[in-house]
């Protein structure tokens, strides 16, 4: 009896991961990707809250065996991260990962305030597209404002007493890309304009989408007010998309990376 509860289970899993891996059809489907997590306002709380989201794809990556580089990251002054940027790569990625943009929202008693209040902080994911070198994408010169920095990240003394971190600005459409992960300054520059290029490719496909398309530039609409997924942690516990109303009783179990359910009710119900 039990031999065939494990293989009815095993049956339905495949079944579940060829229905999924047949709507990963779309035109960037099965690209790599750049992932961006950026606290919002609220200091400390919404820092930390960026790295434990971080944390909660690192571990769905390793679960995966997805390969990823941490691009660039700016630490918070007393915990947690303000931005962080990830290049991944792996079967699909994109097509898997990109309805995990949006604003996430987390709910908890805070372990910063010595009076124990719920606050509530808020950080974005952004997923776009690592376009193939292929791909032509223009990008004028006139159009970048390039700036070097100190790196603020890991790397060592050697990084940090050096401006080898750059930050890109491309000024038509305001699109701000960074690397600081390289002791190099040449090597970040040249991974600053493979991340320019995918983000102005990605610019292009949703203006298109929205002008061909309004529903579908709704569901890829990543501004602050777009709030795609709820974690409570205390007085309930409680994970909740609210775009297709999937729920997880489990929080601890999502942020430690299984985050299956919800990828895969992204895929089917988008």
């Amino acid at each position: 009896m039990q031999d065939c509860e494990l293989k009815i289970n095993l049956i339905q899993k495949i079944l579940l991961e060829n229905e999924t891996s047949c709507f990963l059809s779309g035109e960037n489907d099965d690209f790599n990707i750049y992932l961006e997590i950026h606290a919002g306002a609220g200091g400390t709380e919404s820092q930390d809250w960026a790295e434990m989201l971080r944390r909660m794809y690192l571990k769905w990556f390793d679960k995966k065996k997805f390969k990823y580089q941490i691009i660039s990251e700016h630490k918070g002054e007393e915990a947690g991260i303000k931005s962080t940027t990830l290049k991944v790569d792996g079967s699909y990625l994109y097509g898997l990962m990109k309805n995990e943009s949006g604003v996430h929202r987390l709910v908890r008693i805070s372990p910063f305030d010595s009076g124990a209040r719920r606050h509530t902080s808020f950080a974005s994911v952004w997923v776009y597209p690592a376009v193939e070198d292929d791909i032509n994408i223009k990008i004028d010169e006139k159009d970048l404002r390039i700036d070097t920095y100190r790196s603020s990240g890991a790397g060592g003394q050697h990084v940090n007493t050096t401006d080898s971190a750059v930050r890109i600005t491309h000024l038509p459409t305001k699109i701000v890309v960074q690397c600081q992960n390289e002791r190099s300054q040449h090597k970040n520059k040249e991974t600053c304009f493979k991340m320019l290029k995918a983000r102005l490719y990605e610019h292009e496909i949703q203006k298109r989408d929205k002008e061909n398309q309004k529903e579908l530039n709704s569901k890829t609409d990543i501004g602050w007010g777009h709030q795609i997924r709820s974690y409570v942690l205390q007085p309930y516990q409680l994970v909740k998309d609210l775009r297709n109303k999937i729920e997880n009783t489990n929080p601890k179990d999502v942020l430690d990376g299984n985050i299956d359910l919800f990828i895969e009710a992204g895929i089917i119900n988008k």
